[in-house]
């Protein structure tokens, strides 16, 4: 039997290469992870916006996962952008039959440039069906407040929010503070009783398409591997840090991090 590492994406794809299914293979292949996946929807679009959304059937989603949980596997798996409630029902099926513990929920629901990703009347079953089979979930704060009905603005709001999240059902929550104002950035982690604070100087780009794709990739990658998830998160992180000072300059408008990025 293999004993190479396998993650799986349960996401959408982005035709430009930065988000989504592309970025999360990227990086799982440059953090030494064989990558799986399962497209729920296909978008059209660029570094300048998503011109376009058309998600696919609920059964080919079904499908993919199936065939390839039945035969492959996962270590570790990521759902990304699940667009509407019929596919959340049919991820969170196919999460149970399969048993798949280390679940990493990246609550997508707006595009950088705007657009939709999450149909408004999908948020209750993701918080309903999804976030409850969640090892981790990793909203940033505009996701946490729609999870929460909260308005985050300060660290003491994040904290609040993440225990609003944490009582929905997932194991731990990640709380991505890059929303907050300040020359530093600060993520917290929560378990249900303490609370695990990463700090990194806030790096002037605009070049931070699919940051979320590629950190939740990357802490899946590292769960996958066997890593205990604070190690795990902290990896993923200096990754993600890695991944935006080295952007690669591409397109006329928020560009892709560097999924090339070295942390060791």
């Amino acid at each position: 039997m293999s004993t190479v590492a396998k993650a799986m994406t349960i996401a959408g794809s982005d035709s430009g290469g930065g988000a989504g299914i592309q970025a999360d293979l990227k990086t799982f292949h440059q953090l030494g992870v064989y990558g799986t996946s399962a497209i729920t929807a296909v978008t059209a679009q660029n570094t300048l916006g998503v011109a376009g959304v058309y998600p696919l059937p609920t059964e080919a989603v079904t499908q993919q996962i199936r065939e390839v949980l039945r035969d492959i596997g996962a270590d570790a798996a990521k759902t990304g952008m699940l667009f509407d409630a019929a596919i959340i029902r049919a991820v969170a099926e196919e999460v149970r039959a399969f048993r798949l513990e280390k679940l990493v929920v990246d609550p997508v629901m707006v595009a950088k440039g705007g657009a939709k990703l999450l149909l408004d009347e999908a948020i209750e079953a993701l918080k309903t069906h999804l976030l409850p089979l969640a090892e981790v979930v990793t909203p940033n704060l505009p996701e946490a407040e729609c999870l929460t009905g909260m308005t985050i603005r300060t660290p003491a709001d994040m904290r609040e929010g993440a225990k609003a999240i944490h009582a929905l059902g997932a194991r731990h929550v990640l709380m991505k503070g890059g929303h907050l104002d300040g020359d530093e950035i600060v993520d917290m982690l929560y378990d249900g009783q303490a609370f695990y604070e990463m700090a990194h100087s806030r790096i002037q780009t605009r070049h931070t398409h699919g940051t979320g794709c590629t950190f939740s990739a990357a802490l899946t990658a590292e769960l996958a591997k066997g890593r205990p998830l604070v190690e795990a998160v902290e990896r993923a992180n200096r990754f993600i840090v890695q991944a935006i000072a080295t952007a690669p300059q591409i397109g006329g408008g928020h560009g892709p991090t560097n999924h090339w990025a070295a942390i060791e």
